[in-house]
């Protein structure tokens, strides 16, 4: 019997066309298209694969959890092998194996009713196994060299997404506090106005130095997340740090030391980031929800795993569904964002 209510294709298309949004905007066009169309062939031939199996008996909330992350693993492996150098008429096979590996594996731990977070911990160490088996076969083959594979083998995009999330977030925090820090700095030159050049210099000479270091900050981040951070600065502030920003070689004009005491400052008066906690991440997310409403929550998620929707919704009741913390840290930022 067919899975009622699981509409494998419509469902492929869906996680190709998120998958165009997020693809690294440095890739080529054949480089994108290859990512997508491999997402959306191997997340349908999973689903068909699911929906016409009499044999396992699963539900659409399985089916959709093993095709989510079928598309998941796709998009990230499909990009370390771009990153990898590695001809791409090599490309199909390693991610064949990849898509196999965790059809099996995901099957096989919700027939025997493994517990979520171990069934995720399983695939992420059979996806690197499957991939590493696929780089040594080509070594073997003579395709690719030794040192190649080695680098291959070092790619990981998921690892990567990971890193810069929690950059960006610590030089956000760093950007907010320099611009209350330098608004301080205005109220304070105002009063003191009246006093002796020589005396009223030092604080806005102090006030270039946090703005520059703002803009060293800045220039590691995403253009969205530049004009989200300028934004909180006033217009003379933001124009100074986008003009310190433009400067030529600017890391080789500046003062090392100068420069490591304001951010060393900055440091000092950033807010403490919450422990990730069961209650922290529940009052973290009801935050969110109180300023936007249930439906556009659910219709933000409504394609995600069974697991992540019945995490949303135990939030609503003030309870905590059972998923490692870091995964549900993970999906309280992802909401954030996206609302």
């Amino acid at each position: 019997m067919a899975i009622e209510g699981f509409q494998y294709k419509e469902f492929a298309e869906e996680m190709a066309k998120q998958a165009r949004e997020l693809v690294p905007p440095e890739f080529s066009e054949p480089q994108k298209d290859y990512i997508v169309k491999t997402i959306e062939n191997f997340t349908r031939m999973a689903g068909e694969a699911l929906y016409n199996d009499t044999s396992i008996n699963f539900n659409a909330d399985q089916a959709v959890l093993i095709s989510q992350i079928i598309a998941e693993w796709s998009f990230h492996k499909s990009i370390d092998l771009i990153h990898s150098r590695i001809l791409p008429e090599y490309w199909d096979g390693i991610m064949q194996k990849i898509a196999f590996t965790i059809f099996e594996v995901a099957k096989q731990a919700l027939l025997r009713n493994i517990p979520q977070d171990q069934m995720l911990q399983a695939i992420e160490h059979h996806v690197n196994k499957a991939y590493v088996a696929g780089l040594e076969a080509l070594e073997k083959k003579k395709v690719i060299s030794h040192e190649a594979k080695e680098f291959a083998a070092k790619q990981s995009n998921i690892d990567d997404m990971a890193k810069k999330v929690q950059e960006a977030e610590a030089a956000e925090q760093a950007a907010k506090e320099a611009a209350s820090q330098t608004n301080a700095g205005q109220s304070a030159s105002v009063q003191q106005s009246q006093v002796a050049n020589r005396q009223v210099q030092a604080p806005v000479a102090g006030k270039a130095a946090k703005l520059l270091s703002v803009a060293l900050l800045l220039k590691l981040l995403s253009q969205d997340k530049v004009v989200t951070i300028l934004n909180k600065f006033s217009p003379e502030d933001s124009q100074a740090i986008t003009k310190f920003m433009q400067t030529p070689d600017l890391e080789s004009q500046i003062d090392p030391e100068l420069t490591c005491q304001c951010l060393h400052e900055i440091k000092e008066y950033l807010p403490k980031k919450p422990k990730l906690t069961e209650a922290n991440i529940v009052k973290h997310l009801q935050r969110v929800f109180d300023n936007t409403t249930r439906d556009k929550v659910e219709n933000l998620i409504k394609y995600e795993r069974p697991f992540v929707k019945r995490f949303i919704s135990s939030v609503y009741d003030d309870e905590y569904y059972p998923i490692p913390l870091r995964v549900a840290g993970v999906i309280a930022q992802y909401v954030q964002d996206s609302i």
